[in-house]
């Protein structure tokens, strides 16, 4: 009896392993006809207004994540470089902080870690138009006619999207 339980769990396990790899796929593929939502927001540290056609004609990443998170932190290094590195062909990284205590915090983590690209606060509105934000981070690849390419789901290796990056520009 012990043995049938086990097996139907392994078999259950399977199943479910099997389905969350066909839905990321999928994810993927359907990102590539999508295009990005059109956003209006707040800067994290000035407060002015920043709007998504501000980006118009360049390649994104953008990138939905929270100060208190170790992923988010572990990818800001590879965020800058990339955006230091790749900015002058006409390429952008745009972090979207769903941190609920405000810009203040955000902009000291801004501040801090010397994060050179443009960090604004999104909004629930923000993450629905982006197809909801299961969990952070979750980035998004855009091209320069605004399409979205990939969507990443948690840390992605700075060589995964260096490569993905200039496959576009």
């Amino acid at each position: 009896m012990e043995y049938k339980r086990n097996t139907l769990f392994s078999g259950v396990i399977a199943v479910v392993m099997a389905l969350s790899l066909f839905l990321a796929v999928g994810e993927s593929v359907a990102a590539t006809i999508k295009t990005m939502p059109s956003f209006e927001l707040p800067s994290a540290v000035d407060g002015s207004t920043v709007r998504s056609s501000d980006f118009a004609g360049k390649v994104l990443l953008i990138t939905f994540f929270a100060t208190w998170c170790p992923p988010c932190r572990q990818e800001i290094p590879t965020l800058i470089k990339l955006h230091r590195e790749l900015g002058p062909q006409g390429f952008s990284v745009i972090g979207l902080s769903v941190d609920e205590k405000g810009p203040g915090v955000v902009a000291r983590l801004v501040q801090m870690e010397g994060i050179n690209y443009p960090v604004l606060m999104a909004t629930s509105k923000t993450a629905r138009n982006f197809g909801g934000i299961a969990g952070i981070p979750t980035s998004f690849l855009v091209d320069r006619q605004g399409r979205v390419i990939h969507r990443y789901p948690g840390y992605v290796p700075h060589s995964q999207l260096e490569k993905d990056i200039e496959s576009i520009l």
